[in-house]
């Protein structure tokens, strides 16, 4: 049984009961069936789909965002917003994917030779509550329009947000099978991938389950593409607009509570503007508003769950005796719910556990470099590689400095951030593979040589 807990109150909100193994079977089947019409069709019909299903998105977007703000807490402004990106991905797609998939020619001794790119059948996907719609779309509308169907795997905290993705696509019109919502315990997913039916894994989740699914999935020989976790370093050096960067680090880390992968986590700053930076940072944090998700006031919600606030507030209290200051917050708050407040760290170092582990929530850190070389080696002192930023007023040195950073994206003098045209994904700890862009539609493709040779 699927149990949503509304975090912003701590209640019950809904139950929804587990497939059986039989519902299973037949959605699995009913996949099958649907991939060997879906891979026949052409693109046009495939955007088609898409398209339709973008509109829906956009035609009920107050419906959609507010199952997110009770389900796992996130703010009625952010939640509109991601119907609206899930959207625009859905779109991005449907518009781009001839493109990205388009045959292409590679001289050699036949007198024709290419490449043709080929769906390979079903995509699991398994996916968090963080970003329930979002992380969706980013999934199966590049293997939807590759000519692949999707079995996704939704976070049992967000089973109204699954059951609604489902929905979309049977009210466009989309054939039985192709994109399927299963309720399936965690413990059920090594038998789901061991399946013949199911070709690839999708997963965005934490280094611990990855390492799990990789696992799973190289046993059985499929593809995977992890998106996991990630302790994000943002550079600021002496000569960066200290303005801007506190006030777009501000809201890159308090995005969705601070619940977010990509959000700038560790916060290296320049000796020399040390001080400066850290005074209008802190002014900026402390004018946040913390409170109910669904009133449009509201900035910071709640954290998802008890046990996540209940890590997020060891993790501070650890840095804390270690010897880190905390300008902002650092503790529980009494009252229903699962709030933390908007908190600050500063002077934390090398071995403490907010420079070690990846903070989920509103909880910034902040970590001073005596050069921007050692403020280099100590973005890279991290088992993660999942984004990264840098702020300085000479752009041309920022730009040679991010080839040397470990991680799948960087953002100069900008907020780090997912865009359905560019690739996203990360190294080390934080993954493998690419999604988005035309990297992201490649990565679930049978990447087929055709070799002609004369007539005889």
């Amino acid at each position: 049984m699927f149990i949503a807990t509304n975090p912003t109150t701590g209640e019950e909100l809904h139950q929804y009961a587990l497939h059986t193994e039989a519902e299973v079977t037949a959605k699995i089947d009913a996949s099958l069936g649907a991939y060997k019409q879906w891979r026949k069709t052409s693109f046009a019909e495939r955007a088609a789909l898409l398209k339709k299903v973008a509109q829906l998105m956009r035609d009920d977007e107050e419906r959609l965002a507010k199952l997110m703000t009770v389900e796992m807490g996130k703010p009625i402004i952010e939640a509109r917003a991601e119907v609206q990106k899930a959207a625009l991905c859905a779109d991005h797609y449907a518009e781009r994917a001839e493109e990205y998939l388009a045959p292409r020619d590679l001289p050699s001794d036949a007198s024709h030779s290419y490449v043709q790119h080929l769906p390979i059948g079903a995509v699991l996907g398994i996916l968090p509550w963080n970003a329930p719609f979002w992380l969706a779309f980013r999934y199966c509308a590049p293997s939807l329009m590759a000519g692949n169907t999707c079995l996704m795997k939704h976070d049992p905290h967000v089973p109204a947000c699954a059951e609604a993705i489902g929905e979309l696509f049977i009210t466009a019109g989309a054939p039985t099978g192709l994109l399927q919502n299963l309720r399936l315990n965690n413990d059920q997913i090594a038998q789901l991938i061991a399946d013949d039916a199911v070709q690839a894994v999708s997963l965005t989740g934490s280094s611990a389950a990855g390492s799990a699914v990789a696992s799973l999935a190289a046993k059985a020989i499929k593809p995977a593409v992890l998106e996991l976790g990630g302790s994000d370093p943002c550079l600021i050096l002496a000569d960066a607009d200290l303005d801007k960067a506190a006030e777009v680090l501000t809201v890159s880390r308090i995005i969705n509570a601070g619940q977010s992968c990509i959000a700038a986590k560790r916060i290296i700053v320049e000796a020399p503007v040390y001080d400066s930076f850290i005074e209008k940072y802190q002014q900026r944090l402390s004018q946040l508003v913390v409170g109910d998700p669904a009133q449009e006031s509201t900035q910071v919600g709640p954290i998802a769950r008890n046990d996540l606030r209940d890590n997020l507030h060891r993790q501070v209290s650890m840095t804390i005796e270690q010897g880190a200051s905390c300008l902002l917050g650092g503790e529980m708050p009494a009252g229903a719910g699962y709030f933390y407040p908007v908190t600050l760290l500063t002077d934390v170092t090398p071995g403490m556990q907010a420079y070690c582990e990846e903070t989920f929530g509103p909880v910034a850190v902040v970590i001073k470099a005596d050069s921007a070389e050692h403020a280099m080696a100590l973005a890279n002192d991290t088992p993660y590689g999942l984004a990264a930023s840098i702020w300085s007023a000479d752009t041309e040195k920022a730009v040679a400095m991010s080839s040397d950073i470990e991680a799948g994206q960087v953002a100069i003098n900008g907020i780090v951030k997912t865009d359905p045209r560019l690739p996203s994904g990360g190294i080390k700890r934080s993954g493998y593979g690419r999604e988005l862009g035309p990297h992201g539609i490649l990565a679930f493709v049978n990447v087929q040589q055709v070799w002609v040779g004369g007539a005889s």
